[in-house]
């Protein structure tokens, strides 16, 4: 098998993972809400109500599609396709698991390793706020051009403590960029999270500002702008916009687990490696990957019910006031701690 082939048979698998993630996500959203509210949640389609999200994809595929006359057709169209595009590819550079061999050839789990693999995140990632500017702008309605306003300014504002906090994990990280020598180094329990707290702290709480989870749903935030920047949008259009905010939350779980929480590693790895067969190893590891990236989907949902909207300048100034100066703090501590005691 060429590397090529491996490569487009790789990027396929991660895009149907994705999507079926993204998907059950919502099904699972709804449980969790249900299991907090003391409620049962989908039950109906399909035993345990399993077949939900395949409902809820068929309704959006034949729900009418309307295009308002008042809005710019091309760039309304171009919105949601955008955001969706922005979320599949962040994918693309996160080590999914140890190397598999096939026919004696080792192949990395991993699409692109750069050697700039975080900038290509934060990159593509600020990429996903045209998406959302461009369909609330385009929409012509001033509740949609709110929300598009309201995204792009806390995307912004918390992209920047985002960057600040992922600093000091590159200077504890021998000032590698990239996504795999940051995992690699991260043996056993010997995870970021117990060297950087406040960086795992302040990622996190940007990872919800970013996927515009709440308590930081400004942008959509339904009892003030009625839906935010996809207001106008319906059927499949919407759906893209639904789908990629949870195809985001899974990439966000996979990028926190990755830098704070040693990625597909875990306490006796290095072990199963002697004594096992490459594959199966390999295989172990995505599934310790993959029981990460859920706990922290859970978490995502778990917050969402349970911690109230903040208002708008609310968000701003913890993203400003707080977040911004101690993130510089974490980063000039740890440059110290580094220069001084790491002799």
């Amino acid at each position: 098998m060429t590397i090529f082939i491996f490569k487009a048979v790789l990027i396929f698998i991660i895009f149907l993972i994705s999507l079926g993630i993204a998907a059950y996500s919502t099904y699972a959203e709804r449980k969790v809400a249900a299991f907090l509210q003391d409620r049962i949640g989908p039950d109906r389609a399909g035993p345990f109500g399993l077949l939900q999200p395949l409902a809820d994809g068929v309704k959006m595929f034949l729900k009418e599609e309307i295009i308002p006359t008042v809005s710019d057709k091309w760039l309304f169209i171009l919105g949601p396709c955008l955001f969706m595009v922005t979320a599949l590819m962040t994918s693309a550079v996160i080590p999914w698991g140890m190397p598999l061999e096939i026919g004696g050839k080792i192949y990395k789990l991993q699409v692109a390793d750069l050697n700039i693999g975080i900038l290509y995140i934060l990159g593509v990632v600020s990429l996903g706020v045209y998406g959302i500017m461009i369909g609330g702008w385009s929409s012509n309605n001033k509740f949609a051009l709110l929300g598009a306003i309201r995204a792009s300014s806390q995307m912004i504002s918390y992209e920047l403590a985002m960057g600040m906090s992922v600093i000091a994990i590159i200077l504890i990280s021998n000032g590698s960029l990239s996504l795999t020598a940051i995992v690699e180094s991260q043996k056993g329990l010997n995870w970021n999270v117990f060297y950087q707290p406040v960086a795992f702290l302040i990622f996190i709480i940007c990872a919800f500002a970013e996927c515009n989870r709440t308590p930081f749903d400004l942008p959509e935030s339904e009892s003030e702008l009625i839906g935010g920047y996809h207001t106008e949008y319906s059927s499949m259009k919407l759906g893209l916009y639904l789908f990629a905010e949870y195809i985001n939350m899974f990439i966000s779980s996979a990028v926190i687990s990755c830098l704070f929480f040693g990625g597909y590693n875990f306490p006796g790895l290095d072990y199963l490696n002697t004594v096992l067969p490459v594959n199966l190893v390999s295989l172990i590891s995505i599934g310790i990957l993959f029981v990460k990236i859920f706990f922290f989907i859970f978490f995502f949902m778990w917050i969402r019910w349970t911690i109230p909207r903040f208002r708008y300048d609310q968000l701003m100034r913890l993203g400003w006031q707080i977040l911004m100066p101690l993130s510089i703090i974490n980063v000039l501590v740890t440059g110290a701690v580094l220069t001084f005691f790491n002799k």
